[in-house]
């Protein structure tokens, strides 16, 4: 089965471009000039990444990406004419998983696709492991062990295999595959300095993303798991240095 992308773009010539390019590529695109269309093709197919540009006639992409964000984790790359930094920082933070600057040469695109969907292929554990339980409580499939893991921290329990976080008062909080890769690099190496460089390879992010990125993406991350964010005790900066997980850690 190929997998299915949604190109939103209202440039016709882009929109064919990549339809055209990715296609051949042995990928089912479906091209959207605006967000009606992209959302009609997202309530009918299985979507695989979104490409979404910036700059709509009437709409905009951060408000779109916005939108996709609040109801699923599909993987979304923003396509922009400009080259600033703040958008660069704000489609990060709204939940983007890459950014690529117009113009762009296919192959680039085709690599940043390709990446992205690689880095989001953890989330498939999650189908597996829930099927797999469902198999067990039916008597069909023996225990495996040692495949997946859970980590207690500060009264906080995340379970790689179904990737459900839990707080100390029991309520489960949703992470996104870039939130969840972060929080397992850290559980891997407590109380140890974690550089940019390394939690860029550890949790597999794109090279190419600059490491301002990462502050991104840990930002989001303490907003989901720590008191006040602003004030941060679990996930805190060694300037100069880079982050450490400051709770004890057990399995």
């Amino acid at each position: 089965m190929t997998q299915h992308i949604v190109a939103v773009d209202d440039d016709e010539s882009v929109r064919s471009l990549i339809e055209d390019y990715l296609t051949e590529q042995g990928f089912t695109v479906t091209a959207a000039q605006n967000g009606a269309e992209m959302h009609a093709a997202m309530s009918v197919h299985k979507v695989a990444l979104v490409l979404l540009d910036v700059k709509l006639p009437n709409e905009d992409g951060f408000s779109l990406a916005r939108e996709i964000r609040s109801k699923s984790n599909v993987p979304i790359i923003m396509l922009t004419g400009q080259n600033h930094e703040v958008d660069r920082v704000l489609g990060l933070e709204l939940g983007a998983d890459d950014y690529l600057t117009k113009p762009f040469s296919p192959r680039e695109l085709l690599a940043r696709i390709k990446a992205v969907l690689r880095r989001y292929e953890v989330g498939s554990t999650k189908a597996a492991a829930d099927a797999e339980a469902r198999d067990r409580r039916a008597g069909d499939v023996p225990p495996r062990r040692d495949e997946f893991r859970t980590y207690k921290f500060s009264g906080w329990e995340l379970s790689t295999g179904t990737r459900r976080l839990l707080s100390p008062a029991g309520v489960r909080v949703e992470l996104t595959n870039g939130e969840f890769a972060m929080l397992v690099t850290f559980l891997k190496s407590p109380m140890r300095v974690l550089s940019r460089d390394q939690l860029l390879e550890s949790s597999r992010l794109h090279d190419d993303i600059y490491d301002r990125s990462i502050d991104v993406q840990i930002l989001r991350l303490r907003r989901k798991i720590e008191t006040d964010p602003n004030e941060p005790k679990l996930v805190k900066t060694e300037r100069g240095a880079g982050y450490i997980f400051n709770s004890e850690v057990t399995f």
